[in-house]
Parts: C-alpha cells; structure tokens; sequence
C-alpha cells in the first residue's frame, strides 16, 4: 500500500508570518531604493525651482516651512539611511565579511539603531 505524502499545514495570512531580522532589512532595503527613485524626480525639481531665482527660492523655504512636508522629509529620511546603513551591510557581506547567522543579526540590529539615531538627529535638525 502506497503512503500519502503528509500534507503541511499553509499559512496564507501575511500578517501572522514572523519574518527573521535578516529578511526584514532586505526587504525594507529594496523597498526603500523602490521610494527613493520614486521620490527623486520631485526632490529634482525641488532643488530646481530652489535654483532658479530669488523669489522661487523664498517660496520653497516658505513650504518647507510646513509640518506635512517635514513629517514627508523625515519619512524621506529614513528611506535613505535605511537603504545607506543595509547598503554597506550587503556590500560588506558581498566580501564575506560578518556573514555568519550571528553577526548577520548583530548588524541586522546595527542597520535599525543607525537608522533610528540618524533619522531622530535629522527631524530634531529639522524643526529646530
């Protein structure tokens, strides 16, 4: 008599998969390379009505001046040293540096504190 394969149970609610550290810091890394592209032709033509003269400089220091817009530079912010601090963590790993499960989760962590210490210095910047 042939045996039936065992059947695994699926877990197909996204919410309830408890994803290890690892996979949350490349995820969040493509996620905010995926934003920083998106935002940058904006953040181009920022910079290019900053440049443009006098009077269109003023206006864009006027609505930065704004609480939404820094609540959406300090979002910005954490896109960027996020995708900057995981960056050189898989650059690093790319040369088998720190590649071990160990040291992969102490940088894993290392990537968040930066994170959270970078971003928490640029709003305070921001609104002081």
């Amino acid at each position: 008599m042939k045996k039936r394969p065992v059947e695994r149970p699926k877990n197909l609610n996204l919410f309830t998969i408890r994803l290890p550290l690892n996979a949350v810091v490349s995820i969040l890394h493509r996620l905010s390379g995926v934003a920083l592209f998106l935002v940058l032709p904006l953040l181009i033509y920022v910079f290019r009505q900053s440049v443009d003269s006098e009077q269109t400089y003023q206006a864009v220091l006027h609505h930065f001046d704004a609480h939404v817009i820094k609540v959406l530079l300090v979002l910005i912010s954490f896109a960027f040293f996020h995708h900057f601090y995981a960056g050189i963590r898989h650059l690093l790993q790319d040369v088998h540096w720190m590649t071990s499960l160990q040291k992969a989760r102490i940088t894993g962590r290392l990537v968040f504190v930066l994170d959270a210490v970078s971003v928490l210095v640029f709003a305070w910047w921001l609104w002081s």
